[in-house]
């Protein structure tokens, strides 16, 4: 039997106990940002400001901080200061050599919110976000007021440079205070902090705690031309996310006379929800959620209790009124096209991961629902005429749903099964291909703006999250794995290569709509050649297309004009105003910059926007077999498997190179 065990394989290289490295200290977060902060692109550099900002917030909301003060400096680094109690600086009683401070800086998974003791609710929850973006910092200084003392000590790539120093006296000061700047080690070469997100991020805050004040300063060097981040502002709003509401819903009517807000606590002590939802007219919603201040882009279980809550109390009010036409509506019906802000504090969260981007306690299902209930009944019978107007928008939108499934099911399904779409497309609802378009946008930021934006008739959005697979240089079974492509093949219906059928299209225009920028560009030409070598007849047949966005806005002399590049906006500007005209210039950084009027305005408007056909040569002629040779031999030699021969050809023909970092 010890035959079957001797090998059959060649002799391998040693690997032995000494291959075995251990990383110590801060050294795993260095080698494996991703671990940490979900990779090194811009999303993660952010992270880290939204790390040391929620531990503020963790004072503030504990009860002991009223004021945060986030400062974007000029030589990029960030400044985040707060009047909390300061993190202890004294001999820690494991490590005493050491302080509580440069224990909780260089020491993965410590901190004061594990036992409880020190914070009943928190947003950092795992003890690695000061030491993460500590191990992430070029540099890092962080500053102690604390028993009327100041302390200070400096850390570079998570290494202590100087020992924990007392500065001096500081009778008047209490509080932490962070300085870091972002280690360009690490990050992706076009990973740059922006302003106006960390403003943003900033003011998020203000409006999830209404006890408060948040002063934020930038230095006016890192505001862009057309940026229209404020260098200095006060953000406080008593209001909390009903104000949130306000600010985003503006001018828009709404179906129900006033909006549903109100907070509550939940039961057993475990903390509290606030709320606020509305429904527009216009049926372009969206949904912001929060847990212990910290924004969950995923949702969660939070929000499954509030929208139970929701359709349980609606349910219930129409069986009451004796509405018999409600009994079939879903919380989809009511709530996919709903207004939401909803921010819970609970005792021991969980989330999915160290980016915290989606709520897994159980618990906090039963705790909102519960919580949210009452008061729902409450508003619902306080106004009848407000909600009979629900009902009626809940049932016209059930009803709406059910005629979508039976024409679908008429004239899309197989004999043997329906048709399966991409959880993440947002459909139109005409059913026949004829004048329905889909756009394929980049990221769900620019695809929330779109959907708002959208004739929902005729127009679809389908997000793809970062850059598709490079189809030119990959496997068949590679390819069909890989879920954008996926996506984008099951909401199309028309099948690939030989299996492709014209009768089967489900849009009569493919719209390919990204950034006006570097990424944008690479994006564009890997899902053109997507097609170009999946659904070439897509292309022949004249389907494909691309969006036009804007790069600038220009507003003066009363009237607003929008330019596609540099050169249109100079000839704009010779053109439309007088020289001596004040105008106001705006740089879109990307289409999830533009609000949703906007890209409807400049992009989708079929009446206004300008779109570029995609088209292959033919091939009925010497000619045309000629020059699709050439554009079949061009892309197999730019986006084949030599990647310095694509970098010469952007470097060499891009508009966008002055932007290239190289």
């Amino acid at each position: 039997m010890s035959d079957l065990f001797e090998s059959t394989q060649p002799a391998q290289q040693e690997y032995s106990a000494k291959n075995i490295e251990v990383l110590e200290g801060l050294e795993p977060v260095r080698h494996r940002p991703g671990m940490y902060i979900g990779g090194t692109d811009e999303q993660a550099l952010h992270h880290l400001v939204a790390e040391i900002l929620d531990n503020s917030m963790d004072e503030a909301v504990a009860g002991f901080a009223n004021k945060i003060e986030v400062c974007f400096n000029a030589d990029y680094s960030v400044t985040i200061v707060d009047n909390g109690r300061g993190i202890p600086v004294d001999p820690h009683p494991k490590y005493p050599e050491k302080s509580a401070l440069e224990v909780i800086l260089t020491t993965l998974h410590s901190g004061g919110k594990f036992g409880g003791s020190a914070y009943k609710v928190s947003g950092g929850l795992h003890g690695v976000g000061l030491s993460v973006v500590n191990a992430l910092s070029e540099k890092l200084v962080v500053e102690i007021a604390r028993d009327k003392k100041l302390y200070r000590q400096e850390y570079s790539k998570g290494i202590p440079q100087t020992a924990l120093e007392l500065i001096g006296n500081a009778p008047n000061r209490r509080g932490t205070s962070v300085t870091f700047k972002y280690d360009p080690e690490i990050f992706e070469a076009t990973a740059r902090l922006v302003p106006n997100k960390i403003y943003r991020m900033a003011r998020s805050k203000a409006f999830l705690f209404k006890g408060i004040h948040i002063l934020w300063k930038c230095a006016p060097e890192v505001i862009g031309e057309g940026d229209s981040t404020p260098t200095e502002a006060e953000l406080h709003f008593p209001n909390g996310l009903e104000d949130f509401l306000n600010y985003q819903i503006g001018s828009r009517g709404t179906i129900n006379r006033k909006a549903f807000t109100g907070e509550a606590e939940l039961a057993n002590d475990e903390g509290k929800v606030e709320w606020a939802i509305t429904w527009p007219e216009d049926e372009n919603g969206f949904c912001y959620s929060y847990c212990n201040t910290v924004v969950t882009p995923q949702g969660g279980t939070h929000e499954m209790g509030f929208k139970s809550a929701l359709i349980r109390g609606l349910k219930e009010y129409a069986d009451m009124a004796n509405i018999k036409k409600a009994s079939g509506i879903t919380a989809e019906d009511f709530l996919s096209d709903a207004s939401l802000m909803l921010s819970v504090f609970i005792r021991d969260p969980q989330f999915q991961g160290q980016t915290k981007d989606k709520l897994t306690s159980s618990k906090a299902i039963r705790l909102v629902e519960q919580a949210v209930k009452d008061s729902f009944d409450h508003w619902l019978t306080c106004d009848v005429e407000n909600a009979n107007a629900l009902v009626e928008y809940a049932i016209s939108h059930a009803e709406l749903r059910k005629r979508r499934k039976e024409e679908k099911i008429q004239t899309r399904k197989t004999p043997t099964k329906k048709m399966r779409l991409p959880g993440k497309l947002a459909d139109c609802s005409k059913v026949s291909a004829e004048d329905t378009e889909i756009f394929i946008v980049e990221g769900d930021s620019a695809g929330g703006s779109a959907k708002q934006g959208r004739d929902r008739v005729t127009q679809a959005i389908l997000p793809l999250r970062g850059k598709i697979l490079n189809v030119a240089s990959a496997s068949l079974d590679k390819i069909l794995q890989n879920q954008e492509i996926k996506d984008m093949c099951e909401a199309l219906g028309c099948g690939v290569k030989e299996n492709y059928k014209e009768e089967n299209l489900r849009y009569e225009k493919i719209i390919i709509m990204t950034d006006a920028d570097v990424d944008g560009a690479h994006i564009t030409s890997l899902l053109m050649t997507f097609f170009y070598q999946q659904m070439p007849k897509l292309i022949e047949n004249g389907h494909l297309f691309i969006a036009t966005p804007p790069l600038y806005k220009i507003v003066g002399s009363g009237k607003t004009v929008y330019a596609q590049d540099d050169e249109d906006k100079d000839k704009i500007i010779a053109k439309e105003f007088k020289s001596n005209a004040k105008l106001e210039i705006s740089r879109f950084k990307g289409l999830g910059e533009m609000s949703a009027q906007q890209l409807k305005e400049t992009t989708m408007d079929k009446k206004k926007r300008t779109l570029l056909r995609v088209a292959i040569p033919s091939t009925n002629t010497e000619e045309g077999k000629e020059e699709a040779f050439e554009t079949r031999r061009q892309v197999e030699r730019l986006m084949g498997k030599n990647p310095e021969t694509r970098f010469q050809f952007i470097v060499e023909h891009a508009k966008f190179v002055d932007d290239l970092d190289i």
